[in-house]
């Protein structure tokens, strides 16, 4: 068996969710009592926050942070689903340099978090065949077997899109990476039902030649690897102009 594209440091541990607090705040408990931790989700995280779940949590790195782990998966109906939200570009780079992302095959440069039009997008590509803008999402929901994105209104989600959508030319193709942190989704679309102005400039984008990556992330605490890509999920009547 392979290693995983992204494994967990030392001291990840398992522990069972009590409760969210604000955004950023998680109580869980652990063998030694009750323990606050962080999510970087800024999310719903919508399904998945039921009293009780076992949660796995990464120890923090940095030396004097007040929150000792970070929420890392959350398991529910049997399965593990990873919620936290620098996965997803972690993933695009390390799939990048190990060949295992067909998209990105010829391009032999990678900065991340590029800096563009007073914005950040996770990745810049370039090489031979051009460059390639990519903006990475993380996916924690599925609906009617359809995983989507997002699980809340995101106003920087839409504003991605425009700016992916802006950077389009002959030059440079531009992407939107899905990475879906659950087993149980049989294809992709965006999320209508929750933020249908994202729905909206999602199928615009793809229309402008925005590319989707849908992709199946293989979740658990030995770690997360790439999966197969997913199908796009028929348009719904809802989402067109």
């Amino acid at each position: 068996m392979t290693q995983p594209l992204i494994t967990f440091p030392p001291g990840a541990k398992k522990a069972l969710f009590i409760q969210r607090k604000q955004r950023f705040l998680v109580e869980v408990e652990t063998e030694e009592g009750p323990v606050w931790i962080h999510t970087n989700n800024s999310g719903s995280m919508l399904g998945l926050l039921q009293p009780g779940a076992e949660v796995w949590m990464s120890p923090a790195t940095t030396p004097g942070r007040r929150l000792p782990y970070t929420l890392e998966l959350i398991k529910i109906q049997g399965f593990w689903v990873g919620v936290n939200t620098m996965t997803p570009n972690r993933l695009l780079y390390r799939a990048w340099e190990s060949g295992r992302l067909p998209e990105t095959e010829g391009y032999d440069v990678f900065r991340k978090e590029a800096k563009i039009e007073n914005s950040r997008l996770d990745g810049f590509l370039s090489g031979p065949n051009g460059a390639i803008w990519v903006e990475a999402k993380n996916v924690t929901m599925v609906e009617d077997e359809i995983a989507a994105f997002p699980d809340a209104v995101t106003q920087r989600g839409q504003k991605h899109l425009s700016l992916l959508m802006s950077l389009r030319s002959p030059k440079a193709r531009v992407a939107n990476f899905y990475l879906i942190q659950r087993p149980d989704g049989k294809c992709f679309g965006p999320a209508d039902y929750i933020d249908p102005e994202y729905a909206r400039l999602f199928w615009r984008s793809r229309e402008a030649g925005v590319e989707i990556w849908p992709y199946r992330a293989v979740v658990s605490p030995a770690g997360i690897d790439l999966g197969p890509r997913l199908p796009l999920a028929p348009q719904r009547m809802t989402t067109q102009e």
